[in-house]
């Protein structure tokens, strides 16, 4: 299992920003679904395939009940207020993301979150937290701000969960396991690009993200 440092991380980002602008071969079509499979990933793959680590430690690993051959997208550090990667492709104004989810271990947070809207440093999240009773959607600009939040059962740690979002417009919507919870409308973002978030010292694993472009950004 490969690991990164803190230091590694933080000179990875820049790099990975202009192998997005240099090269836009892991662009793809507005009309057609973008498929992550983590399995088929290669050596290498966080210099190489797009993807920009904005904060955390993540790696693929073996995980038990992740689609396919087993590997699943793990996040691993412990020592961030969020950690955030951000996968190719985009910006897009409408778009729908679904992900699983797996909260492993955290003892001030174990939740999961699909970032969407992405551009400079500013985003949405919606997230599901095993340790809360609440599904939320924020807002990030430089601190965290909640826009919704419906209550639900706590997802259990260790067991998959599925998270889905929909952006059109101002209207953004969030699903937790088929449930329909957040409907809420907020116009301050326009567009970006999609990732994946966590916070604190929660250990998650991720596991077939599917990005729906509606429009571009």
């Amino acid at each position: 299992m490969k690991k990164w440092s803190r230091r590694r991380l933080i000179v990875a980002a820049p790099v990975l920003g202009a192998s997005l602008i240099a090269g836009n071969r892991y662009a793809w079509s507005v009309t057609g679904d973008r498929r992550f499979d983590f399995n088929k990933m290669p050596e290498g793959w966080e210099m190489s395939e797009g993807w920009e680590m904005v904060s955390g430690r993540w790696t693929l690993e073996d995980i038990a009940g992740a689609s396919g051959g087993g590997r699943a997208l793990v996040q691993r550090a412990t020592n961030n207020e969020f950690n955030v990667i951000v996968a190719p492709g985009g910006p897009y104004s409408d778009v729908e993301v679904s992900v699983r989810f797996k909260p492993i271990s955290g003892h001030e947070d174990a939740s999961g979150g699909i970032v969407f809207r992405f551009s400079d440093g500013r985003y949405y999240v919606i997230r599901a937290n095993a340790l809360e009773v609440n599904f939320r959607l924020y807002y990030y600009d430089r601190h965290r701000y909640m826009l919704a939040s419906a209550s639900v059962a706590a997802p259990k740690i260790g067991e998959w969960q599925t998270l889905q979002i929909s952006a059109e417009r101002d209207n953004l919507r969030g699903w937790l396991n088929g449930r329909a919870l957040i409907n809420h409308r907020d116009a301050r973002f326009t567009a970006g690009r999609v990732g994946l978030w966590t916070k604190t010292d929660s250990i998650t694993a991720f596991d077939s993200l599917v990005v729906t472009p509606k429009s571009t950004g």
